[in-house]
Formats: structure tokens, C-alpha cells, sequence
């Protein structure tokens, strides 16, 4: 398996016969290290966590360049319908889509707002994921604060691998994340996300590697990966 993150939400993760891609916010990113038709490559299925545009993003053209499957909460899948999207999987929390081979998707809460388009329109509640892939299992929390269900969420799904959000202002900032990794989860591998996109964001992640002493901290630059 590899992980790659393309900066803020997105991760890209590929298997032997899968490839995920999770919050396709490429166009528009001012620290994007790839454009949508090349972050596209290969996809087989994009995960959005919510409707904000700095999540949903590129969906519809890497969706209509490869032919992926787009898995989402219902009332946002229905608004990309509107739009013309097809191959759409609706999800809503507590529920396990099986992508086959030993590949599947659980979507579980994540404490934040929603809104697409101009008059933000409602598409839903923000969404993680638990992401099982052959030989692991990873959460990405989404756009979200701290909250005491992500206890439930280990207990249940043990996921190895944390993709977090630590860039405040909007989420979970370093503290808050530190906590989370050190009181709810018994984590392998961590990958902090969602900051230093924006000038209101965390610019980098030290403050949470400095708060995790033991703990394995993975700090991708934009466009590099991990093979596991």
C-alpha cells in the first residue's frame, strides 16, 4: 500500500487493485503539488468527508475522467446528482460500504458544519472514514474537533493509521489532535493534515510532533508518499 498526500485533506492511497482518493482539493489550492488530471491517475474511488469546497474540490472532473465511484454522505451525493455526477455510493454514519477484495469504507462522524455552493446549501453531515485496506486499517477524521465517540471509534475499528487534522481556526488544532492520538487511539502511523494551506491555518506541523514524544509521526511534504 502507499499513501500519498497532496496537501489539506487529500490523500491518495493505492493498493494492488484499489486506489482511494479522499477530499480531491487540488484546483484552486494555492500549495497543491499536483494538478486534478494527474492526481487522477489510476482512481477507482473518491472519498469526500463533507460538502465545503475545500473538500469536494476537483470530484466531478476526476469522476468523469476515470469512471470512479464517488462515496459520500446521501444528501451530498444527491447534489452532485443534480450536477450530473454518476457511480455515486450514498453513505450515511455507521454504515460499512464493501469496495471488494478486501477492500471497504465505514463512515462515522466527525463534529463540523456543512454548506455547498453559493447559498451554502445543507448536503449532509460531515463524515470520516475507516478505511480497511489488505493488512490495515486507516482513519481519516475529516474536518472535525475533538470529541470522546473517537474513543468508540478505536474500540470498534482499531485503526493503525491516523490522518488528523491539526490546523485550528477550523478543526482541531495541535493540542487538541495530541490528545486525541494520546487518550482515544492506539495508532501505528500518524499523518497530521489540514494545515498550511492557508495563511489562517497552522503553518506547519511542529507543534503536534513536539506534543507526541514516542509516537510516529509521519510529516509529509505535498506530493510525497509512504509505502507500507
Amino acid at each position: 500500500m502507499k499513501i500519498q498526500w497532496l496537501s489539506h485533506s487529500c490523500f491518495k492511497i493505492t493498493t494492488d487493485t484499489h486506489c482511494l482518493l479522499v477530499d480531491p482539493f487540488l484546483t484552486g489550492n494555492p500549495v497543491a503539488p499536483r494538478t486534478w488530471q494527474q492526481a487522477a491517475e489510476g482512481v477507482t474511488h473518491i472519498l469526500l468527508t463533507h460538502g465545503h469546497d475545500d473538500h469536494v474540490g476537483d470530484t466531478m472532473a476526476i469522476a468523469n475522467k476515470t469512471g470512479a465511484h464517488i462515496i459520500g454522505m446521501v444528501e451530498l451525493m444527491h447534489y452532485l446528482e443534480e450536477d450530473g455526477a454518476t457511480n455515486l455510493e450514498m453513505m450515511n454514519f455507521g454504515g460499512t460500504l464493501d469496495l471488494g477484495i478486501g477492500h471497504s469504507v465505514k463512515m462515522v462522524p466527525a463534529f463540523h458544519s456543512t454548506g455547498a455552493g453559493p447559498g451554502a446549501r445543507y448536503t449532509g453531515m460531515p463524515a470520516g472514514y475507516v478505511i480497511r485496506v489488505p493488512g490495515h486499517t486507516i482513519y481519516h477524521a475529516g474536518d472535525t474537533s475533538l470529541f470522546s465517540d473517537m474513543e468508540l471509534i478505536d474500540a470498534l475499528e482499531q485503526p493503525t493509521i491516523g490522518m488528523l487534522p491539526i490546523g485550528g481556526r477550523f478543526t482541531m488544532d495541535a493540542h487538541d489532535a495530541a490528545y486525541a492520538v494520546e487518550n482515544f487511539f492506539h495508532f501505528q502511523h500518524i499523518f497530521p493534515m489540514h494545515y498550511a494551506t492557508f495563511p489562517l491555518l497552522a503553518p506547519n506541523a511542529d507543534e503536534f510532533v513536539s506534543l507526541l514524544p514516542g509516537h510516529t509521526v509521519h510529516v509529509l511534504g505535498a506530493g510525497e508518499s509512504m509505502d507500507f
